[in-house]
């Protein structure tokens, strides 16, 4: 019966770039960047490592289709290198694999990579939508982007909660202004700049309610973990940390949007993966035992939901908390405490 990695893998080491528009660097600089800060702060040597796995969701303006980029960029002579995708959830998925291959014993020392080099683009958006969802030419969102989708969850999640207009953009904007302030104080952070609440209601529109600062910025930017068995951290360092749990779970699409009784005000997904995780780490109360929060913030309406959705703030009442400072620096559950996806 399955049991589970939990506190059999520790993070030893762990890299990142500054995050930006990094036009004085390629991909395989950043790959270099992240690494060496790993392998630093790991005090493992690259002949410790007995595979990767390679994360990087646009490769047509990346680092192409396989993993060769990653032993090339880093002259790992003969190292199995796996490149995973999974949309945003590719650096998890990444993390994953190396995770797995350590707990089931088929490595001692494994690494996971991401990288990604937006800003090559030559545009200020992700590449046309549809096709990264496999939905091109067909009758399912053939105009959807993703300010537009998010603000389809914002505005029912208003609607069904009994927000107003104002009430529910003043909450997104408080969420923004928190993960600014914090990736304010963050040297690697694209984004370095406290702003009001008054200043992201007033900023321009992007897809309502939605304002520039609701959204994600684009970026250039890589980042490394190292994990080993538990077991064998010591050998590396006296504070590594554990894992105690990493799961992910995909909607087949019948579950929501093709049903018809999905309402668009939570992510399913999210909760089925959450719910798993805590079980697998042995969490029973969420909202008292978790300490910190790192979420996936591509919106503010994302945040909030995520709230709900990792069963923290009661359905339909995140914006209480959002109120009441509860994931601020200095709250109960400080969330996003790097500036997150919003802005680091």
């Amino acid at each position: 019966m399955a049991e589970g990695i939990k506190d059999k893998v520790t993070i030893i080491g762990m890299g990142c770039t500054r995050f930006g528009e990094r036009w004085d660097a390629g991909p395989e600089d950043l790959i270099i960047e992240a690494f060496m800060e790993a392998l630093e702060d790991s005090g493992v040597e690259k002949k410790d490592l007995d595979a990767a796995w390679y994360g990087s969701c646009v490769d047509e303006v990346n680092v192409g289709k396989s993993g060769a980029s990653l032993s090339l960029a880093l002259k790992l002579p003969f190292l199995p290198v796996t490149r995973v995708e999974n949309f945003c959830a590719t650096g998890s998925e990444a993390l994953r694999g190396a995770a797995y291959a350590v707990a089931s014993g088929a490595c001692d020392v494994a690494m996971a990579l991401g990288v990604e080099k937006l800003k090559d683009t030559g545009y200020g958006g992700l590449p046309d939508l549809p096709t990264l969802v496999g939905m091109k030419n067909r009758v399912y969102f053939p105009n959807i982007t993703a300010p537009g989708g998010f603000a389809m969850l914002a505005t029912r999640y208003f609607d069904k909660y009994g927000l107003s207009p104002d009430e529910g953009k003043e909450i997104l904007a408080m969420i923004s202004a928190k993960s600014h302030y914090n990736g304010s104080m963050n040297p690697k952070a694209h984004l370095r700049k406290a702003v009001t609440v008054e200043q992201i209601i007033k900023a321009p529109m992007v897809a309502w309610p939605l304002g520039l600062f609701d959204c994600c910025g684009v970026s250039d930017g890589a980042a490394c973990a190292i994990v080993c068995r538990a077991e064998d951290a010591h050998k590396y360092r006296k504070d590594p940390v554990k894992i105690k749990a990493m799961q992910i779970a995909l909607s087949s699409g019948e579950e929501l949007m093709y049903n018809g009784k999905w309402d668009y005000t939570y992510v399913e997904s999210t909760r089925k993966a959450a719910e798993r995780a805590y079980k697998e780490a042995g969490v029973t109360n969420p909202r008292e035992e978790i300490n910190m929060l790192e979420v996936h913030d591509c919106f503010s309406i994302t945040e909030l939901v995520i709230y709900e959705d990792l069963m923290i703030s009661e359905v339909g009442k995140a914006g209480n908390d959002v109120r009441d400072g509860f994931y601020n620096l200095d709250g109960k559950i400080p969330c996003q405490p790097s500036g997150g996806l919003k802005c680091f």
